[in-house]
């Protein structure tokens, strides 16, 4: 009888090595199966974060590139944050002054001549990094009339709209060059979808705000968190110059002049120039842009995306010029139109 039962019970043991084996190999059969994790669900699409955030000025990124725009000599005070706050971050930086204020801050002095500085912040521990890619602007100062080094930019108003430091000139420009021009400033935007779509040659100057790429790359991740699929947004129109604006009949205080303002659109399949048909009911029109802002709308019910508060509007499609898109501006004030 002793026998039996340690027959039995060296059979159920083995079994449930068995068992225990076979369901290894199937989870593992699943995971492998299922491609990389992804905490959405948009094919290609990847949020770009990074295991830790860095403050630079009044802005803060989770995200592991990040452009940052600045005039020659200004000094920046940069801070990472992460899970733990004995870890020593490290500062790689090949032009430019800097000095260690912390474990995990420090004092960034811009060179004096424009151009392309990249800064890394590093952690250690982790072996993670987020990239600062610093420009350095040319300062309004050196714009001669309407013209910086042959570009034509127009005029800014005298006097800010109401008062507001929102709508005082910009500080400096970005200069875009060939070589330049597709330099990551976000996860999924580069720096040339951001330029006037005035004619001109090299080099090209362009004004941008980072609060505005950050509110850019959390709208995307929020829709593609909802079942669409998007990389990127198609930017229809980025910054204008004051004199293109003018020219095609703009308000003058438009925020796309103080460069924290974008009209986009999804355009990812197929690729047509125009909005895909997100909704779902073979048609692409208004109902697609209404389907888009109020995905970037929903997000203002979150606290933590009060600072990104700012103008939202929807465009019915104009066909054959265009089809519909939404505005999307950071100005620091809630506006709403065309919903």
């Amino acid at each position: 009888m002793g026998n039996k039962i340690l027959n039995v019970q060296t059979l159920s043991s083995a079994m449930l090595k068995i068992l225990t084996v076979a369901l290894t190999v199937a989870m593992l059969f699943l995971f492998l199966s299922a491609g990389p994790v992804s905490d959405t669900v948009g094919s290609g699409y990847d949020s770009g974060k990074s295991s830790f955030s860095v403050r630079f000025g009044e802005e803060i990124t989770p995200y592991h590139v990040t452009g940052v725009f600045v005039l020659p000599t200004q000094n920046l005070e940069i801070e990472a944050s992460g899970f733990s706050t004995d870890t020593r971050y490290k500062l790689q930086s090949h032009a430019g002054q800097h000095r260690r204020l912390s474990n995990h801050s420090w004092e960034w002095q811009a060179p004096d001549k424009k151009g392309l500085y990249p800064v890394r912040i590093i952690d250690p521990e982790l072996a993670d990094t987020v990239l600062l890619n610093i420009f350095v602007m040319v300062p309004r100062s050196e714009k001669k009339g309407d013209y910086l080094n042959g570009y034509r930019i127009g005029k800014y108003p005298n006097t800010p709209l109401n008062g507001l430091e929102a709508y005082r000139a910009p500080r400096g420009f970005i200069e875009v060059t060939p070589d330049n021009e597709n330099t990551l400033i976000s996860p999924n935007f580069t720096l040339r979808q951001f330029l006037c779509k005035q004619a001109g040659d090299y080099p090209k100057y362009v004004v941008l705000r980072e609060r505005l790429l950050l509110k850019l790359e959390l709208l995307l991740e929020e829709i593609n968190n909802n079942g669409i699929s998007a990389n990127t947004f198609t930017v229809m129109s980025g910054y204008r110059t004051p004199y293109y604006n003018r020219s095609i009949g703009n308000a003058q205080y438009s925020r796309h002049v103080y460069g924290d303002a974008a009209d986009i659109y999804i355009d990812q399949n197929p690729k047509s120039g125009v909005m895909d048909d997100l909704n779902g009911d073979g048609v692409v029109d208004y109902k697609d842009a209404a389907l888009l802002y109020d995905m970037a709308e929903n997000l203002y019910h979150e606290q933590w995306y009060k600072q990104y508060i700012g103008g939202l509007g929807a465009y019915k499609e104009r066909y054959p010029v265009r089809g519909p898109f939404i505005h999307v501006d950071a100005r620091g004030s809630r506006a709403r139109w065309g919903r």
